[in-house]
């Protein structure tokens, strides 16, 4: 099993793990952070999108040499959440918490760029 393939099995399986349960806990995260969510349409668009992007990884860790190029979008969708939590955390408008489940998506963001470059020497 290729190196890409395996980065983006484990980057779809891990999104649909933290992603999916979330659909589930609006009011939670309302009472652990509030104030409690006032727009439940960005909310749960956010997931659906989000969503969406762990089920491509699937099905771009079926052949990754023929899904290549999407691994450049791929590595932006990954780095808008570190990005935005470190700004937030610099202006003190999140928790050290939240930028450490940031860095996740970094490091994925790291190794799609690593998957794409493997790729091109396979090509």
């Amino acid at each position: 099993m290729t190196f890409a393939r395996r980065v983006l099995q484990v980057a779809g399986i891990y999104g649909l793990l933290v992603i999916v349960p979330m659909f589930f806990m609006e009011a939670r995260i309302g009472l652990d952070n509030p104030p409690a969510i006032t727009h439940p349409e960005y909310f749960y668009g956010f997931l659906c999108v989000t969503l969406a992007w762990q089920v491509l990884f699937l099905f771009m860790a079926q052949e990754p040499a023929r899904y290549r190029a999407l691994l450049i979008p791929s590595v932006l969708e990954k780095i808008g959440f570190p990005i935005a939590a470190l700004v937030l955390f610099s202006q003190q408008r999140v928790p050290l918490l939240t930028v450490g489940f940031s860095i996740v998506d970094l490091v994925f963001a790291v190794l799609f760029v690593v998957s794409y470059r493997k790729l091109a020497a396979e090509i």
